[in-house]
């Protein structure tokens, strides 16, 4: 067994730690709601690395691989996302797009757990969404990327450009960029996989998830603790 292939679960168990952090800091701040948010889409990061790593060592599982699409590939980046809604939009938009995001979801799950699989359809037996057969499944999950990667990406930007306006807000601006810079991560270590760097991947999830939440911490800060140590 390659030892690289347990490098998910230490991914998995980093995230969970974070978002076991992260809903402390919610349960203390009752209304915030961007910590609960952030909470699900660290577990959601948690789990897909467990899936990953329970492929490496135990060998192909339907059932790990339907967890794994659906919170790993389809889910995570857009519930990360809407967290970073949460925290800068009008709550009027961002409840709404709460429940299109959840109605999505559950719909989400009902097609991922309905699919037709075949494993043979995976490249070097890494997890892939290669691996669902059926039509319309795998069609969904640029939605709730794209979804994601907006608001992610979007945040950050926004929350740039009121820093540089304003001079005000700094610890959101870096928070949200690197939020962002986390979260976009894996996706640039899969590319380097597909190139034959087959470790790249998880070594991008673990500094995905270290960099998420040094991002979040940054995000929370006050503006007057940050500036006491001037």
């Amino acid at each position: 067994m390659n030892i690289l292939s347990l490098l998910p679960f230490v991914s998995s168990a980093v995230s969970l730690a974070f978002a076991l952090a992260v809903l402390v800091r919610f349960l203390g701040h009752r209304g915030h709601y961007h910590l609960l948010l952030w909470t699900i889409g660290l577990l959601m990061y948690s789990l897909g690395g467990f899936c990953e790593g329970w492929n490496g060592v135990a060998g192909w599982n339907a059932t790990v691989f339907r967890l794994w699409y659906l919170f790993g590939a389809m889910l995570v980046a857009a519930w990360l996302g809407q967290g970073t809604v949460f925290l800068l939009a009008k709550p009027k938009l961002a409840w709404i797009s709460f429940a299109i995001l959840a109605i999505a979801s559950i719909y989400g799950g009902f097609r991922v757990f309905g699919a037709t699989l075949d494993p043979a359809g995976m490249i070097s037996g890494e997890l892939s969404g290669h691996a669902i057969t059926s039509l319309g499944v795998r069609i969904l999950t640029p939605f709730f990327n794209i979804y994601g990667t907006l608001t992610l990406v979007g945040g950050a930007i926004w929350s740039a450009l009121t820093f540089f306006r304003k001079r005000a807000l700094r610890n959101r601006a870096i928070g949200n960029v690197l939020i962002a810079a986390g979260s976009m991560l894996p996706a640039f270590g899969g590319s380097f996989s597909r190139f034959g760097f087959g470790s790249a991947l998880y070594v991008s999830e673990l500094l995905g998830a270290l960099v998420i939440f040094v991002g979040f911490l940054w995000a929370v800060k006050p503006e007057a603790a940050r500036g006491s140590r001037k």
